[in-house]
């Protein structure tokens, strides 16, 4: 089993000619929203790519929530361990200019709250694979990889 602990965000993506300015308002060319965050994404591929896979985070008690773990669930990924906060959903702020060049400003949110307590033991067996990545604080990173190295394997990420 893949179990990814990791943010969970929903990306807020604005289409433009170009990155404005410091102080200037500029007009968009299109808007959309997708599920994101690192660790949603990889639990995504990892359910794609075949294997059974849980994803452990934290989203708000907001309508991101939903929208964030859409393609995770439709993917058939565990989801069971998954909070729902008193806290707003990670979101990803990206504007994506002409040359497909992006400028992105990430808000935590829930995934700030991450709690490695959540990572079950009993889930890191020895064909486990535990994945990481620098989307929550790095003290739950730290609290949950120690936990599971005796048990599986790790992969960390980095951004």
């Amino acid at each position: 089993m893949v179990v990814v602990f990791g943010s969970i965000n929903l990306d807020l993506v604005t289409r433009v000619p170009r990155f404005a300015a410091p102080g200037e308002t500029l007009e968009g060319d299109a808007f959309a929203t997708h599920p994101g965050g690192k660790g949603a994404n990889q639990a995504l591929a990892a359910a794609r790519a075949g294997a059974r896979t849980s994803l452990i985070g934290a989203v708000g008690a907001d309508t991101f929530g939903d929208a964030a773990l859409a393609l995770v669930r439709a993917a058939g990924v565990d989801t069971t361990r998954i909070r729902t906060l008193d806290a707003a959903t990670g979101i990803a702020s990206i504007a994506v200019n002409a040359a497909g060049e992006n400028a992105i400003v990430v808000v935590a949110g829930a995934n700030a709250r991450v709690d490695p307590d959540d990572v079950p033991d009993d889930w890191l067996t020895p064909s486990a694979i535990l994945v990481l990545q620098n989307e929550v604080p790095g003290d739950a990173n730290k609290a949950a990889a120690p936990n599971a190295a005796s048990f599986s394997r790790i992969a960390f990420i980095a951004p």
